[in-house]
């Protein structure tokens, strides 16, 4: 059995001129999305004084005003809690975050950058509102409204009944909170199903966005460069590092493409697989479930797939498309079961790796980073704060490495994210701590172990169960989370299927391809796994 979930038939290999007209794009795409773990971005300064506190005001004790309940979730830099206001018998979420974890100025900028932004979006009905930021020595916290109704995929399943009509309601909803970012100058960068809640169990309970820890501000007409999103939903103009709020409509695209068959658009057995379909791969409209799509459903799905930002639909016209605007337009018959049954699928495989993701990162220690930033400092010889292409070919030759000059460029363009000539500190650690989290051997075993609460060898759905309880995830969908994973049938995970699926493609931050090229902490020296930094199969 597959440890993923089976490729869409529409996926086509592209031709070798075609791959080879987008393999930079791919291969430099490859070495950075983030958004489950955010890599900090460091100025060039060489590290700059991390200040100590993120608000630029002093507030109150969290605890003088809340109490703390059990932990709802955790995430790879906070941990978000149950909390009960005291003055009212209100329950909100709290999102806490360790100042440990801020480990540079940015980091801090980025948290205060997060906390503004939801501030700025706070009164639009379909994103979550944040009640109050509060800051100790030790922490910051969040507090939000509480969304007790699940994920957007969990809901659709548990429910049964789904029909186009439903998933035309759901993508409004989601490209209304777009518009809304869009005019208030802000681009989400992270748009995906994981990121919008339920507020409650109730049957017509307000879908919300969550959940903007990628978010920026931006001015018309400004373009971005940094790598950010999630593999299946990143846009293509993203990937080739010059894009602006339109890929915001791309993502969108995606999930309503999964809304209605199940699964995602572009899909490959790896990340750089998946980067190559974004940016070549043809839409499939043939397959099951899409001869019993409406037109209309696919006309939209096109406009907002366009890999061509300038003609590719906004919000508004989102908005404004028929398939939206009219409720004759999309039928209310029930889609295929083999929709739900895929949909379930995906949601419990990226469920399970992300669980393993935060146990890595949770265990990855502060020693560990500091001796990278030893091993920096060691490279970095004029103390300028920034590698230069002389300086990692001398600091690569001082650990024993015999790369070829063509191979240390190749390395140096993977790890260049901003094109600047030279990798910074945050360059640095995007390409070594960022492996380091999922590809070591030990990392596996790690967390294969948190899992494996018995000590057998083996996860068993019990021992998931637990681990939902733990992290605060729906119990949902184990069974098919064990089945999709489970080579052999025996009805139980072992290290080997484990470290298969973790390895694989699908939504995670895995970087393994089929073809073994160097990478830049394998060449350092510090034991990673293996990627891709070359165009080729």
């Amino acid at each position: 059995m597959s440890s993923s979930a089976p490729p869409p038939s529409h996926n086509h290999e592209p031709s070798k001129n075609q791959e080879s007209s987008a393999a930079a794009a791919a291969a430099a795409a490859e070495e950075k999305p983030k958004s489950e773990m955010k890599k900090p971005t460091f100025s060039s300064q060489l590290y700059p004084q991390k200040p100590t506190w993120v608000l630029p005001y002093r507030t109150p004790s969290l605890k003088s005003l809340y109490t703390i309940g059990k932990k709802l979730g955790q995430g790879q830099f906070g941990i978000t809690f149950l909390c009960t206001e005291k003055s009212s018998g209100i329950d909100y979420a709290c999102k806490s975050i360790p100042k440990k974890k801020l480990i540079c100025k940015e980091d801090y900028e980025d948290v205060w950058r997060e906390i503004q932004i939801m501030h700025h979006l706070s009164e639009h009905p379909n994103v979550v509102r944040i009640m109050g930021t509060y800051e100790d020595a030790l922490f910051v916290h969040i507090v939000m409204e509480l969304c007790a109704g699940g994920e957007l995929f969990d809901r659709i399943v548990l429910k049964g009944h789904y029909s186009e009509k439903e998933a035309a309601k759901l993508i409004k909803t989601i490209v209304g909170v777009v518009q809304s970012c869009h005019s208030l100058g802000v681009m989400h960068r992270d748009l995906k199903p994981e990121n919008f809640l339920f507020i409650s169990a109730d049957e017509d309970a307000a879908l919300k966005a969550t959940d903007f820890g990628l978010s920026v501000f931006y001015k018309p007409d400004e373009t971005f460069c940094d790598v950010v999103g999630s593999p299946y939903y990143v846009a293509p103009e993203v990937l080739r590092k010059h894009y602006g709020p339109e890929a915001d409509v791309w993502s969108a695209g995606v999930i309503l493409y999964i809304l209605l068959s199940g699964v995602p658009p572009f899909w490959a057995e790896t990340e750089m697989g998946i980067f190559r379909q974004i940016l070549l791969g043809k839409l499939d409209f043939d397959s099951e479930p899409w001869p019993m799509i409406s037109d209309f459903a696919k006309d939209l799905l096109r406009k907002m797939l366009d890999r061509n930002p300038k003609t590719r639909l906004t919000a508004h016209e989102v908005l404004c498309h028929p398939w939206i605007v009219d409720d004759t337009m999309a039928p209310d018959k029930p889609l295929d079961s083999a929709v739900l049954s895929r949909l379930k699928q995906f949601s419990a495989m990226n469920k399970l790796k992300k669980m393993a993701l935060r146990v890595i990162a949770e265990r990855l220690s502060e020693e560990e980073i500091g001796g990278l930033r030893e091993l920096f400092k060691m490279i970095d010889t004029d103390d300028s704060g920034t590698i230069t292409f002389d300086e990692l070919k001398e600091g690569l030759k001082r650990v024993g490495s015999e790369l070829m000059e063509s191979e240390i460029k190749d390395l140096m363009n993977a790890a260049d994210i901003d094109n600047s000539g030279s990798i910074d500190y945050g360059e640095f650690l995007a390409a070594t701590v960022h492996l380091n989290k999922l590809e070591r051997e030990e990392n596996l075993l790690s967390a294969f172990s948190f899992f494996d609460k018995d000590g057998s060898g083996y996860i068993t759905i019990d021992e998931l169960q637990q681990a939902c309880k733990e992290f605060g995830l729906s119990e949902l969908n184990l069974d098919e989370m064990i089945r999709e994973i489970d080579q052999d049938n025996d009805g139980q995970i072992d290290y080997g299927e484990f470290a298969a699926m973790m390895r694989k493609g699908n939504g995670g931050i895995g970087r393994r391809t089929m073809r073994k090229t160097i990478n830049l902490g394998e060449a350092l020296g510090l034991g990673l796994g293996v990627k891709e930094v070359k165009g080729g199969n």
